[in-house]
């Protein structure tokens, strides 16, 4: 009986310790997941922005980790907020490299990815930003630096034109002080010059402002009959509103930064008829409705910038892959050299500076649908 006994205890001890050796080889087997870093605002007047982005990767994530992850390495995300804002930007960039994170989809305001990117460059960390249109993004060489979205010139060249077509005479030039506002306005300055056009106002508000009399006294005296705005969706709408309250009939080309539902919430019915150059609508492609039925499952609407992050995690497993490695620097070497990568935004392809090869940028009307809600839809040619 003691015997048996005994015996019991050792078979039990036995079992456990195999269990315990079984256990400690799967977890030598799963390799640590591969850490996709998210920055951006999450806080903030461009939240609104920073959700999107993280809905984009979050969606994309478990899309990817679904069918094997990458190169048979699962990935995790890791949120970051730099609300909007190039010191914080700058700081959860160095908080991204001390985690250890391999890519980062970000950031989101173009003030705020410039300092950040360095960050990345120094530290071999593939940066691709879905958002941050600057010129300078891609102008300075850093060779892990990539976007999904256009750049300011080229969305210039397009404002310009349909301004120079439309046969505007009387043109205010309108920014928010910010990085991407102000670079934004003096391409379009430079494009609309280009053109023989040159502008009756050029200005610049404070982010955050409520009172634009000031602004609409300036209009009134120059008489314009459009206004360039460059600048967040917000302050476009109460100068659009304010305009309209003070009799001025311009109406407003804005930049993509005014797409989504801020400007129909704080706007309302004066919105209509404002004009955007934006990317066409991604949600509308083909390659996206799968991912689109996925993100609506979850009562997410992917407008705006949603699909241009997903696309940024899509573009990442498909050069992994295709470079066969997990080094940032071989993926981006690869990313460089022209392959085209199929996403929910179509095929894109990278130059040897990290710019998309294809034109992204289009005029879009805001106007009210037969659901009498106001949205922006292409201008028919």
């Amino acid at each position: 009986m003691k015997l048996g006994f005994v015996s019991g205890i050792a078979l039990v001890a036995l079992a456990t310790l195999s269990l315990a050796w079984v256990r400690k080889d799967a977890s030598a087997a799963a390799p640590a997941p591969i850490k996709i870093g998210v920055g951006g605002p999450m806080t903030g007047t461009n939240a609104v922005f920073g959700a999107q982005m993280r809905n984009g990767v979050e969606q994309a994530v478990r899309d990817i980790n679904a069918g094997g992850g990458i190169l048979n390495r699962k990935l995790s995300i890791e949120i970051g907020d730099d609300a909007g804002d190039p010191k914080q930007g700058a700081a959860l960039a160095k908080k991204f490299v001390a985690d250890h994170v391999s890519f980062v989809i970000g950031h989101f305001n173009s003030g705020a990815s410039l300092p950040a990117s360095s960050i990345y460059a120094d530290n071999n960390i593939l940066d691709i930003t879905p958002a941050a249109t600057n010129p300078q993004m891609t102008e300075r060489g850093l060779r892990t630096v990539f976007r999904t979205c256009g750049r300011d010139d080229q969305q210039a060249g397009v404002a310009a034109k349909f301004l120079a077509g439309r046969d505007t005479k009387r043109i205010a030039i309108v920014h928010d002080k910010t990085t991407y506002g102000e670079a934004l306005a003096e391409a379009t300055r430079k494009e609309l010059a280009g053109l023989g056009l040159k502008e009756v106002l050029y200005d610049g508000v404070d982010r955050g402002e409520k009172d634009y009399s000031s602004l609409i006294t300036k209009l009134k005296t120059a008489n314009v009959d459009v206004i360039y705005w460059s600048g967040p969706p917000s302050e476009a709408a109460l100068i659009i509103k304010q305009m309209r309250d003070q009799g001025v009939a311009a109406f407003m080309l804005a930049s993509d930064a005014i797409a989504g539902d801020t400007f129909t919430t704080i706007g309302g019915d004066a919105i209509e008829g404002t004009y955007m150059t934006f990317p066409s609508d991604p949600r509308d492609r083909p390659e996206a409705a799968k991912a689109v039925s996925a993100f609506k499952a979850k009562s997410i609407d992917p407008e705006t910038y949603t699909l241009y992050a997903y696309a940024a995690v899509e573009i990442i497993k498909q050069a992994a892959e295709q470079a066969k490695s997990l080094d940032p620097i071989e993926i981006a070497k690869l990313m460089h050299s022209g392959p085209h990568f199929a996403t929910v935004l179509g095929d894109i392809s990278f130059d040897t500076k990290g710019d998309i090869t294809r034109p992204d940028y289009t005029v879009f009307i805001w106007k009210k649908g037969s659901d009498g809600k106001i949205s922006y839809n292409p201008l028919q040619p």
